[in-house]
């Protein structure tokens, strides 16, 4: 779906401003011994009149001690992080570290496992009046906690539940347990309910819907299959935000093209009438990501009843091909404005981007299934 940018170019949609909104040196690191690698992924809502995004901060250690490898952690007995330091001879012989988030080590027969993650992250509050300047606050939006976020917290995405003026907050705990959704609820950003885990691991990409249907509340999560399947999106409900069950598969990975290594949903679902809209990524095998949109029926939110054949953003521009991790575009958020969608992205997992585009350019390029 070519539309016309302010410059006169056409693409699929409207980067505004064609930059990055928030970059790195926009955000002090929480720490002195850190240093903030990346702000991205981040979940977006308004409050009163103003934009909320609540960003995932990236931060590793300042500076490397000779000879070691030094990651952060956080320490649930001493409520606070950590340096892990590992030595440069024990990483040439158990570890790998050719993907530049994490640190695996090598397992007999080959078989690679997560070991450390070279970054830990928090939540961070960032705001604006015109959805494109924003402030990003000093500190972290709360603290981590607990053993389910020795690795951080990771990926927000903000549902404002509409009957009820409370907003739902789901976030991946990630520690050497896996990785699981939590679910936090506020209703001014100031204040936080820590509702724990909702899903085991491994799972992530929990959405929540902003009402609920036939009197239930619905999600659309990913858990992630180890030997047999992959990852998917699936669906369940719940009677209270907690428990959920009646899990269903809503859709697959494509076997050929831009998706056919990972889905997962992005933004949460936005209520139109023509059914529930869906942001998703898709990644392929060689890990680029791209955003996607699809609609499910209304009485029904896990029936497709429109999907897009091609993606709606790509990872083209160099903000989004160059970073911590390259050619990726990644939305856990977004706000609609009337007839308008304001997507919020991560650009190569380590600044955030935005894009803007009507409803009805989202629907002309869907195909029924």
């Amino acid at each position: 779906m070519a539309v016309k940018t302010r410059d006169g170019e056409e693409e699929n949609m409207i980067r505004e401003p064609r930059k990055p909104i928030i970059i790195p040196a926009d955000v002090k690191p929480s720490r002195d011994f850190l240093k903030v690698d990346g702000v991205f992924n981040c979940g977006a809502a308004m409050l009163k009149e103003q934009y909320i995004l609540l960003c995932r901060v990236a931060e590793s250690c300042r500076e490397q001690e000779k000879g070691q490898v030094c990651v952060p952690v956080y320490d649930e007995c001493e409520e606070n992080l950590r340096i892990e330091r590992i030595s440069l001879e024990e990483i040439e012989k158990k570890y790998d570290m050719s993907d530049s988030r994490m640190i695996f080590k090598r397992n007999a027969g080959g078989i690679k496992k997560i070991k450390y993650l070279t970054s830990i992250s928090h939540l961070r509050l960032a705001r604006s009046r015109d959805g494109i300047h924003f402030e990003v606050d000093e500190r972290p939006a709360l603290p981590l906690q607990g053993r389910y976020e020795r690795w951080g917290m990771e990926d927000p995405r903000i549902t404002y539940m509409e009957e009820e003026g409370r907003y739902c907050i789901t976030y991946t705990a990630v520690s050497e347990l896996g990785a699981m959704p939590g679910l936090l609820i506020t209703e001014d950003f100031e204040e936080y309910q820590r509702m724990g885990a909702i899903f085991p691991p491994e799972n992530k990409d929990v959405t929540i819907f902003p009402r609920k249907v036939n009197g239930l509340y619905y999600a659309c999560h990913r858990p992630v299959p180890y030997e047999i399947g992959t990852p998917d999106i699936w669906i369940s409900s719940s009677p209270d935000l907690v428990h959920w069950g009646e899990h269903r598969h809503v859709c697959g990975v494509n076997e050929e093209g831009w998706e056919n290594g990972r889905i997962g949903s992005g933004a949460p679902p936005v209520y139109t009438k023509r059914g529930w809209l869906h942001i998703y990524h898709g990644a392929d095998v060689n890990n680029r990501y791209c955003l996607g949109a699809m609609l499910t029926d209304l009485n029904d939110p896990g029936k497709i009843v429109a999907r897009s054949k091609k993606p709606l953003l790509e990872p083209e521009e160099p903000y989004e091909q160059e970073g911590f991790f390259g050619g990726v575009v990644f939305a856990c958020g977004c706000v609609r404005n009337g007839s308008n969608l304001s997507v919020y992205y991560g650009a190569a997992d380590d600044k955030i981007a935005r894009a803007e585009f009507t409803l009805e350019e989202i629907f002309s390029c869907m195909g029924t299934v």
